[in-house]
């Protein structure tokens, strides 16, 4: 994994904006499956080639293979699953937004957020319902991971970039993919997930990809069940990164990018659990480097909790420097700071400039990229006065 040596290098936590011709091809999903698989290569290429001309020193596929949301494309690569589109989030949890809601129920009411917990909406606005698990979790899904790492080879060769491909974490999926009778408890049937999922891990891995694991609800399981208290969450939280580490096994870790974020969907995040009460299950991770929000105005101040806790060595942090929560594009000054503040605590070889999480399924297509060109430019002003002293 490329790491800040004599300048801070530039990634992105996930989701980019998709070329105007696969959004219309998309709007005709499943009708128009094989135009979409057609026309898959060339817009994969065409995203791969902006991120380069950017800036961009990591670079993804924007999860454009995954036909809209970073998680639905789960549930086809996998067994002994059923979807239940009589089933709802709110039939079992309070959903992301639980504590939230509790809090600001006219907000909810009014329609006011891109995410709201009592349907079934996925992020990136395509709907899925919840599915069970029906009987062993088994991996079906090897010619299309197959397919996405080939992709994104042909489209980067040539480039001087890294290349890396996202996948769900076993907690994640859990709370869209639910144990049903099979799986005696929620330890059993995580560790399954892993399992399963571990052989996609190590198909990214093995084709000498990084691996970006995707773990959103990490910190979310905290605004899903408004009853747990700190402690008994920090239980849940621990069993979740536990089946994550048994599915990333033996893997790299100098391969492994691990992302967690508090929702990427607009509201108040008033009840989102503080870094400080995550940030030492998060670092259990098997995994190089770690992203997490940190531009939003409800994270931005954090940056104060790596004064207490030591990065460990060999480590390296991604914080979000630009953001989803809003319409206004970061001023590349604004970015410069940001990033110099965290060189100061865990020192500048140590940081990447990212993205607090996709930027794709939450801004205008336009604005997306503008957030880039400015990240990109933040980090070389950083570059400059961090290698100049």
């Amino acid at each position: 994994m490329r790491r800040s040596t004599d300048r801070i290098i530039v990634s992105h936590a996930g989701t980019l904006p998709r070329p105007p011709g696969l959004l219309k091809i998309m709007a005709d999903l499943p009708a128009s499956e094989q135009a979409f698989d057609e026309e898959l290569p060339a817009a994969v290429t065409e995203i791969v080639q902006r991120q380069a001309q950017i800036g961009i020193d990591v670079v993804n596929d924007g999860e454009i293979p995954k036909r809209g949301t970073f998680l639905s494309y789960v549930f086809g690569r996998l067994t002994g699953v059923e979807a239940r589109p009589d089933l709802k989030l709110s039939d079992r949890d309070a959903g992301a937004t639980g504590r939230d809601l509790r809090d600001y129920p006219d907000f909810y009411a009014a329609g006011l957020s891109a995410f709201h917990t009592g349907g079934n909406r996925m992020p990136g606005g395509m709907a899925s319902s919840p599915h069970v698990a029906v009987g062993p979790i088994g991996y079906r899904g090897a010619e299309e991971v197959a397919a996405d790492i080939a992709r994104l080879k042909a489209a980067t060769e040539g480039l001087d970039v890294e290349a890396y491909l996202p996948a769900c974490a076993p907690g994640t999926i859990e709370h869209w993919l639910w144990r049903g009778d099979y799986y005696k408890d929620d330890e059993e049937f995580l560790f399954a997930l892993g399992d399963a999922m571990r052989e996609e891990y190590k198909a990214v891995t093995d084709a000498g990809l990084i691996l970006q694991i995707d773990d959103p609800d990490l910190p979310d399981g905290w605004q899903m069940y408004p009853e747990m208290s700190v402690e008994e969450y920090r239980k849940y939280a621990t069993l979740r990164i536990e089946a994550l580490n048994h599915a990333l096994r033996d893997l790299p870790e100098e391969q492994i990018r691990f992302h967690t974020c508090w929702g990427s969907f607009h509201g108040p995040h008033v009840n989102d659990l503080p870094l400080a009460d995550l940030i030492d299950i998060m670092l259990r991770v098997r995994a190089e480097c770690y992203s997490i929000e940190a531009s939003n105005p409800r994270h931005e101040h954090e940056w104060k909790v790596w004064e207490e806790v030591r990065l460990p060595e060999g480590k390296s942090l991604m914080p979000g420097v630009v953001g989803h929560a809003s319409d206004l594009v970061e001023h590349p000054e604004l970015v410069a700071q940001r990033l110099e503040r965290y060189a100061g605590v865990v020192g500048k070889e140590s940081v990447i400039a990212g993205t607090d999480c996709g930027l794709g399924s939450r801004v205008q297509a336009d604005i997306a990229w503008s957030k880039l060109e400015d990240l990109a430019r933040g980090a070389a002003i950083a570059s400059e006065r961090l290698w100049k002293k």
